[in-house]
């Protein structure tokens, strides 16, 4: 029974103490004309998430922009076909090119062993 009392007479401390310091800060800020931001919005930038400079920030999109249109680029030298609603890649187009010597927009002989 007396630590439930205890405990009631820290927790109410607790709280008197929590006011005391709310009120401290209001009137330091009213004092000295501040404004303090909120932990939230000084956590994680939108636009940038891992804090970079705004040149390592630029060059990073560039990269990233570029990867971007060689992937598009690269899956555009995909053939599919659409099968039962689904695409699919198109096998023949793929025997095809490989007979005619052209894998990838490139020879067979360029992956071969030149010895």
């Amino acid at each position: 029974m007396s630590w439930v009392v205890l405990f009631a007479f820290s927790l109410a401390f607790f709280f008197v103490l929590l006011f005391l310091l709310s009120r401290f800060v209001g009137y330091m800020k009213k004092e000295q004309n501040m404004e303090i931001e909120s932990f939230r919005d000084t956590l994680i930038d939108k636009d940038n998430p891992v804090g970079l400079t705004g040149e390592e920030l630029q060059k990073l999109k560039d990269q990233q922009a570029e990867a971007q249109r060689h992937l598009r680029e690269v899956i555009a030298r995909i053939p599919v076909v659409q099968k039962d609603g689904r695409f699919q890649v198109d096998e023949e187009e793929i025997r095809r090119r490989k007979s005619s010597g052209l894998v990838n927009g490139a020879s067979d002989k360029a992956g071969k062993d030149p010895r």
